[in-house]
């Protein structure tokens, strides 16, 4: 499926989808929604999930913390519809544009996995977040029950 990279005129240039994955074998992928532009998330791809991302025509991801092929909603049923797939100049990371059924991609509960800012200008005092989501789109109890929360300390 990936053709072998042989020069930058067709990295660059052509037409071969010849992605480069990093030392990790990974990707970086920014997923956005299809019709707002908004970022869901950022996420990796090994080659299977890109392979699997093509031929389903939905997001599959690497997970880095728990070392495993992540289908996107195979448990919460937020599956990421992929509108379009692109790959950036060098071919070294992804954008995925994506509509998911109900509307939201972040395992805690929100539409977005940046549902919070960081304030600048401030020296360096300590920094407190803002959130600018206001309100869950779901809860994530009553989706993944007793799943373990992907979440790495």
């Amino acid at each position: 499926m990936f053709a072998k990279r042989i020069s930058i005129e067709q990295v660059e240039e052509g037409n071969e989808l010849a992605p480069k994955f990093d030392a990790e074998g990974l990707l970086p992928c920014v997923t956005t929604a299809a019709d707002t532009g908004e970022v869901l998330m950022l996420g990796y791809m090994n080659e299977e999930a890109l392979k699997r991302t093509i031929a389903t025509g939905e997001a599959h991801y690497y997970s880095r913390s728990r070392k495993v092929l992540w289908h996107k909603g195979a448990t919460s049923g937020l599956v990421q519809q992929v509108v379009e797939l692109r790959i950036d100049d060098d071919q070294d990371a992804v954008w995925l544009r994506v509509r998911i059924p109900g509307d939201a991609s972040c395992h805690v509960g929100y539409r977005s996995c940046f549902y919070r800012s960081v304030p600048t200008g401030n020296g360096e005092a300590p920094v407190a977040l803002t959130f600018e989501e206001k309100e869950k789109t779901f809860d994530p109890k009553a989706v993944y029950g007793d799943a373990p929360n992907p979440t790495i300390l």
